[in-house]
């Protein structure tokens, strides 16, 4: 796997200069166009708030947005233009007399997200298919498991009549805390760098488009309109900004979406040196640039930096475009290059191309796919002879945990999906032949139904009401079900998504109330001499370490999608053999997180609170903690994990020998290959995993760094199969701040091949005889205030 610097065409390619975009065909429309016309392209056309009228109407509107979250008016012509599809995000202006339609943009981190019922077809529903949840894909290593899930994401896409889905999403998951990290990928920016690449490959291969998102550190809700963060150049080009990168030039999405947030003081959606001079001076990116919806503040400063498309629109940025290149403090040059852009994403559009769409897409073959990729992504904790659970002669399962029968398939907000199903566990596992004592699931049909009649229902479209609390289990019912049922399976469920980050008190820990449950329940099971199984449907990390030692078996389920109870069932019955590995580090406490003690931020001016605000208060976060996110601090430091990043089990065993390297020497390339065996019973897949420890330098390093991974094919026992990996000295490579450069430092470096960042299973060495500069960059993105980061020399 190669990250290097742009290739020789690449740069010529860069450098020659073009007239605005990248097709005559672009700059002779552009040429044709009034100013007029320019500025509706640049300024994308409204998203409607869901409910029975346009976003026009100012009484719907209202009853749907947020507290405290006033939506800026549309240009006006907008609201008498119909939705190609209704439900969708966002569109762009058409301009009919140069043939130039409207393009599409749908929500999609997780599935097409569309409005199920149009006013105009009463008789017909539009559902999508909720795919396993970014965190989870991610968890199987798997690049083309996911180009897989991908491609057939992108025909559901297309058959929509969507041109641009919005995702996937790839920012790096900080903290556990953060409220959309169900959407993210990983930790680390290698592998949600190669996820992202095989998702936007898959789904592009159906000719339309994804936006990679959002550009870039946008690690947490709290104030995510208005958080200044500040942050190294170095951690911002080694983690955040690594996986973008990784991406652009793997796969070279349609489109990008900056992000909400300020970084070191200037809006990401107005940064010049992030939108123009990194990513497409340095990575080469040809697409286009838009806003995350109402992002940034000043409309010109976002034309000027290279921000193309802002969305979804309003009248104020329109008018304020439009005077500034009157009164010439805009050149018409940017608004021409921008505009172009636009047109250049709907000349490749399938709107513009007439490609035909059915409305009709083939959702029980994707649920499948879906349901198949689920058990990829889960990943088997501990198991104490527990799994696979094989119960002879239909004997029946206790089910516990209101989440066993209210599953949870994904997130809220935009990475929610319109789905006309979802499968809860108890009918997974009745799907798959088991038996579960019918008073169980009357007793908890009838508490979940009477519980959540008396929630208050959700304010606006993606508040997140609280779950209900787990009921509470009688004695004589526990002692009832140890005596009868062959085993326990108890499931605890975690949700949320967009507008606000978790909690650490019943949110990242357990509730008493499951702790309770998870007690009684291992006690009266094991005085029968009862296995208990504990599911996690969770979307990012909570607290194990406390309780994990008292049932027999974990399985992280994440957030599966619509299959969700049918997937599971395939793990517990043995009938998938588990085979994800974490791509995200289980801490032993909250505290042991590095970036616990400034998450998330300080508010600068906490009185202006007035309740909810979606656009938040100014505030600032100081990544303190700098490169060392995830196990980059733990193995570094040696802080203990209750669960390591990279970490899985299997109900068979592996080795992984020889390990080979082509030189002892790097010359151009060291050629890394390794043997695995399944030496255990079952067929299964085993995730090899490469990590580089760097000589000593000048500056910091961690202990060891995530450099190639792969996913062996189902090996039967007995069989082998070779993983091999190329490494250049660009892998190699760490910036350094003061040279504006990224180098690899001369001296020893050590292989590790393993099945987890601390199950390091064979290690080999060579040498670099001398320093390299795979990179020369200019100094971008710059602090504007020192900055106390850890391990700092």
């Amino acid at each position: 796997m190669k990250f290097s610097t742009l290739l020789p065409a690449l740069a010529i390619l860069c450098s020659t200069p073009t007239l605005y975009g990248q097709s005559g065909k672009a700059n002779d429309l552009i040429a044709r166009m009034t100013l007029e016309q320019k500025v509706e392209l640049v300024v994308g056309m409204g998203m409607r708030l869901p409910g029975p009228t346009a976003a026009s109407d100012k009484k719907d509107t209202a009853k749907h947005a947020a507290p405290g979250f006033q939506l800026p008016p549309s240009l006006p012509q907008d609201a008498s233009i119909p939705e190609k599809v209704p439900g969708a995000a966002g569109r762009t202006h058409a301009i009919p007399s140069l043939g130039l339609p409207s393009l599409t943009l749908s929500d999609g981190p997780a599935g097409v997200r569309i409005n199920p019922l149009r006013p105009n077809h009463p008789n017909q529903t539009y559902y999508a298919t909720a795919w396993p949840v970014g965190t989870l894909l991610a968890s199987s290593w798997d690049t083309s498991l996911v180009q897989t899930v991908g491609k057939a994401f992108g025909r559901e896409i297309q058959q929509y009549g969507i041109d641009v889905i919005l995702g996937p999403a790839m920012n790096i998951q900080r903290n556990p805390l953060g409220g959309r990290n169900f959407e993210y990928y990983s930790e680390d920016p290698v592998v949600s760098g190669h996820i992202a690449a095989a998702m936007v490959r898959g789904i592009q291969q159906n000719g339309v488009g994804t936006s990679i998102k959002h550009f870039v550190a946008n690690n947490q809700e709290t104030n995510r309109n208005s958080i200044n963060t500040i942050i190294s150049e170095r951690a911002l080009r080694e983690i955040y900004l690594k996986g973008f990168e990784i991406a652009v030039k793997e796969a070279q999405p349609w489109t990008v979406m900056s992000s909400y947030n300020l970084i070191n003081g200037t809006y990401t959606s107005e940064s010049h040196d992030l939108l123009t001079d990194i990513l497409r001076n340095e990575w080469g990116f040809k697409g286009l640039v838009m806003t995350d919806w109402f992002g940034g503040k000043d409309a010109v400063a976002q034309m000027k930096a290279g921000n193309d498309l802002l969305m979804p629109g309003t009248i104020l940025q329109y008018n304020a475009i439009l005077k500034a290149v009157k009164d010439g403090t805009l050149s018409e040059d940017v608004i021409n290059r921008n505009a172009a852009r636009v047109v250049d994403l709907i000349l490749e559009s399938p709107t513009y191309k007439k490609i035909p769409y059915t409305n009709k897409p083939d959702l029980k073959a994707n649920a499948q796919i879906s349901r198949k990729a689920a058990t990829e992504g889960m990943v088997l904790l501990q198991n104490n002879n527990a799994l696979p659970l094989t119960i002879k002669n239909n004997k029946q399962i206790a089910l516990f945990g209101n989440t066993s029968y209210d599953i949870i398939a994904g997130g809220t907000g935009s990475g929610d999906v319109n789905k006309a199903y979802t499968i809860s566990l108890d009918k997974g596992l009745l799907n798959a032949g088991y038996s579960i004592d019918k008073n169980l699931i009357e007793a908890y049909t009838t508490y979940i139904t009477t519980e959540k009649a008396k929630q208050p229902k959700p304010r606006f479209f993606f508040e997140l009401v609280p779950r209900v609390k787990e009921m509470n289990l009688e004695e004589p019912l526990l002692q009832t079900e140890a005596q009868h049922a062959a085993a326990a399976i108890i499931t605890i469920g975690r949700n949320a998504g967009e507008g606000a980050d978790r909690k650490v008190e019943n949110d990242f820990t357990l509730s008493v109330e499951e702790k309770n449950m998870i007690q009684k329940v291992c006690e009266a099971f094991h005085e029968q001499n009862k296995k208990v199984i504990v599911v996690l449907n969770i979307g990012g990390v909570i607290e194990t370490d406390s309780w994990r030692s008292w049932p027999d078996a974990i399985l992280l389920a994440w957030q599966p999608g619509l299959e969700a109870g049918n997937a599971i069932a395939d793990i517990i019955s043995g009938k998938v053999n588990p085979s994800g590995k974490l791509a995200v580090t289980f801490p032993i406490r909250y505290d042991d997180e590095p970036s616990a003690k400034n998450f998330p931020g300080k508010e600068l001016q906490p009185n202006e609170h007035k309740g909810f605000s979606l656009f938040g208060v100014p505030a600032e976060v100081i990544y303190e903690e700098g490169i060392y996110v995830g196990y980059r601090y733990f193995t570094t430091f040696h802080v203990n994990t209750a669960y390591p990043f990279g970490y899985g089990l299997s109900y068979t065993q592996f080795n992984m020998k020889p390990l080979q390297l082509s030189a002892n020497v790097m010359k151009q390339n060291v050629v890394v290959k390794v043997n695995v065996t399944n030496t255990g019973k079952v067929a299964g897949k085993e995730v090899v995993q490469l990590y580089v420890s760097a000589p000593h330098s000048k500056i910091g390093k961690p202990a060891e760094e995530l450099k190639a991974f792969a996913k062996t094919p189902l090996l039967q026992p007995g069989q082998s199969t070779t993983i091999s990996f190329s490494l250049t000295s660009a892998d190699l490579a760490s910036f350094v701040t003061d040279q504006s450069a990224w180098i690899a430092d001369a001296g020893t470096y050590t292989i590790k091949v393993g099945n987890s960042s601390a199950n390091i299973l064979q290690t080999a060495t060579f040498q670099l005889p001398q320093q390299v500069i795979t990179e020369k960059v200019k100094h971008l993105m710059v602090p504007q205030q020192p900055i106390n980061e850890l391990g700092k020399k």
